[in-house]
C-alpha cells in the first residue's frame, strides 16, 4: 500500500464513518414504529390531541433531516417548580431542561446549529399580536424524525419539560425541511478533509520529487 494511497484513504474512512453515524438512512417512518412510538406516548400519559399532533407529524415523514426553528422570549419572574430551587432564573430553569436535552441530541447526532440574543425587537410583524418582543433565538438540527420521536416519547423528557415550560414567557417552535443548507457539516467536514488531505498530499508530492533531484545530483 502506497503512502499515497494510505494519505486519501484514512480521511475517507473517517468521513464515511461520519457521514453513516450523522445520516439517518432508515427512511420515512413505517406504520409500525409510528404506532410503538404513539403508544409510549399514550403509556407516558401525553394529552390526546398533543399525541395526535404528533401522530400526524410522523406519518408526514420523508426520511430527510430538519432543522427545528425556535423563538424564545425568557419568563422575567418564573414560578417556582418541584425539582428546582425556589426564586430559580428562567436561566437556571432552562439550563436544567437542557442537561437532559443536549445528551440525548448529540447522541442521535441533533445538535444546535446556531444561537443568539435578540438586538432589537421584531423589525418585520405582520398578523401577529404580542410577538414584537424576543430574548432569543435557535436553530436546532435533528438527524430525523424517527431521532425527534425517540427523544420527545423518553419519559426522561416529560419528567424536565416543566422546567422548560416554567422558564419560558412565551416562545415558538417549528420545523423546517432545508433547501439551501451551506452549514451541513457533512459538506464542511468533506471540504475541511479534502483541503488538508490535498495539502498533505500535495506535500509528501513535493518532497519527494525533491528527493529524486537531491539523489541524481548526487549521483
Amino acid at each position: 500500500m502506497s503512502t499515497r494511497f494510505k494519505i486519501w484513504l484514512l480521511p475517507a474512512l473517517f468521513y464515511a464513518a461520519f457521514f453513516y453515524w450523522y445520516t439517518d438512512f432508515g427512511g420515512p417512518l413505517s406504520d409500525a414504529e409510528i404506532g410503538e412510538f404513539v403508544a409510549t406516548m399514550q403509556t407516558n400519559g401525553s394529552d390526546t390531541e398533543v399525541t395526535a399532533f404528533i401522530e400526524k407529524f410522523a406519518r408526514q415523514d420523508s426520511g430527510r433531516q430538519f432543522l427545528m426553528v425556535n423563538n424564545i422570549d425568557m419568563n422575567e419572574n418564573p414560578p417556582d417548580v418541584e425539582g428546582a430551587e425556589p426564586g430559580e432564573s428562567a436561566s437556571s430553569l432552562m439550563a436544567r431542561y437542557m442537561e437532559h436535552m443536549i445528551p440525548a441530541l448529540l447522541a442521535r447526532a441533533c445538535h444546535p446549529v446556531l444561537m443568539g440574543s435578540a438586538i432589537y425587537p421584531a423589525m418585520d410583524l405582520v398578523g401577529i399580536e404580542g410577538a414584537e418582543n424576543w430574548d432569543q433565538a435557535a436553530l436546532f438540527r435533528y438527524r430525523s424524525r424517527r431521532a425527534f420521536l425517540e427523544i420527545v416519547t423518553n419519559p426522561a423528557f416529560r419528567g424536565k419539560h416543566h422546567f422548560k415550560t416554567a422558564a419560558l414567557e412565551k416562545t415558538i417552535a417549528y420545523p423546517i425541511e432545508t433547501d439551501l443548507y451551506l452549514g451541513d457539516p457533512r459538506l464542511l467536514l468533506g471540504l475541511i478533509l479534502l483541503a488538508i488531505t490535498a495539502l498533505i498530499d500535495s506535500f509528501s508530492l513535493s518532497k519527494k520529487a525533491r528527493q529524486k533531484k537531491e539523489t541524481a545530483h548526487s549521483v
